[in-house]
């Protein structure tokens, strides 16, 4: 099954816009790659549920993922040795 077709039945089993999420399934797959390959793993999925909650409560979509995809790869620089604990 292709991500997109996925997004759509989610879609409708929670009453979301599904043209609405159709958009939104790149964004946040770059998102979590971002989050997953700069910071840890299990980060692409928190990160992914964090940008839901703050669109949810009218965030910008597109800034809130790029706000949140430089913080992740801003983690790639860091030499704090914390970056790909889990």
């Amino acid at each position: 099954m292709k991500l997109t077709d996925w997004a759509a039945l989610v879609s409708a089993e929670l009453g979301l816009d599904e043209e609405m999420t159709r958009a939104d399934v790149d964004r946040v797959l770059d998102l979590a790659k971002d989050a997953a390959h700069s910071v840890a793993r299990p980060s692409a999925p928190l990160t992914a549920y964090l940008l839901g909650i703050a669109v949810g409560r009218g965030a910008d979509p597109e800034q809130a993922a790029a706000a949140l995809s430089r913080l992740a790869l801003a983690q790639a620089g860091s030499e704090d040795g914390e970056k790909r604990e889990g």
